[in-house]
């Protein structure tokens, strides 16, 4: 039976883990576990989850139970998660103790590459959180981006356009996920000097440019470079400040900092009440 390939990546787990160590017994156990003693993993790229999705998910594995088991390694104090998130996060929601688990021997850098990869795959990643699990192979792996493309089975030029997304700061990317552009998008707006990215996003998500209509107009701004004392639009229209301080309050929350915001929009200005826990704020 020939070896199950990475779903859009040209090798399979086996030869990407040549040069990788194992530790003596690397065969895994199936397993029940206690969901509190799993850890996530650290390494995990994804940073953003559906929150409908995972409702959903963890309707059906309250109705049908986990078809397919999470890894997890051994680790002082419990278990830390190798591979499925998604599905330790929805049996949290779906109120389980209990969960199936492929318990895994694996050395570390052969885990943190085995979960890696399987995240790199997957197809509901964002062009952000993909881009950043490939670094993180690379920076795992000590190799040069040549060398990772080699190893994955993916083109050097798809590689490093992948890589270049990371260049967009971290509120220009939260923009182009909140207004559903895509990653020809952003590619495309890395074309222009940094001073002009925010502004081309905003006109691109205000007139509903589709991918090619985009090249066009990165090709139009190009060509025409902005006036002596120009100002970037950013600063007028104050909807990527809104969303950056909606990712904060998020971001706190998903790292289980309590905070919370509440938005009133008033004459001519919107007015945010942030709250933060004092003790929260002190660690």
């Amino acid at each position: 039976m020939a070896k199950r390939k990475l779903g859009g990546l040209g090798k399979g787990l086996d030869s990407l883990f040549e040069d990788l160590p194992m530790t003596e017994d690397t065969s895994p156990d199936l397993t029940r576990l206690p969901v509190r003693e799993i850890e996530p993993d650290p390494d995990q790229p994804r940073k953003n989850f559906d929150e409908d999705a995972m409702a959903a998910l963890a309707e059906s594995i309250g109705e049908n139970g986990l078809l397919q088991p999470i890894s997890v390694r051994k680790v002082e104090g419990g278990y830390e998660l190798v591979a499925g998130e998604r599905r330790l996060r929805a049996c949290q929601l779906a109120k389980m103790t209990t969960i199936s688990a492929i318990l895994c021997s694996y050395a570390d850098d052969r885990t943190a590459a085995l979960g890696l990869l399987e995240n790199i795959q997957r197809a509901d990643l964002n062009p952000f959180e993909q881009a950043q699990g490939l670094r993180d192979v690379m920076v795992l792996w000590d190799c040069t981006q040549a060398e990772a493309a080699k190893r994955l089975g993916m083109a050097q030029p798809t590689f490093a356009n992948k890589l270049r997304l990371l260049q967009l700061t971290a509120d220009q990317r939260q923009f182009v996920l909140d207004n559903n552009l895509t990653e020809r998008h952003a590619r495309a707006v890395l074309r222009l000097p940094e001073n002009r990215r925010s502004e081309a996003l905003i006109t691109i998500a205000k007139r509903r440019l589709n991918a090619r209509q985009t090249d066009s107009y990165i090709e139009q701004l190009l060509n025409s470079p902005p006036k002596a004392g120009h100002r970037i639009s950013m600063v007028r229209d104050v909807r990527i400040f809104v969303n950056t301080i909606d990712h904060a309050i998020r971001l706190m929350t998903d790292n289980g900092v309590p905070a919370t915001a509440h938005r009133e929009e008033k004459d001519g200005y919107i007015e945010y009440t942030v709250r933060i826990p004092t003790a929260a704020a002190e660690k």
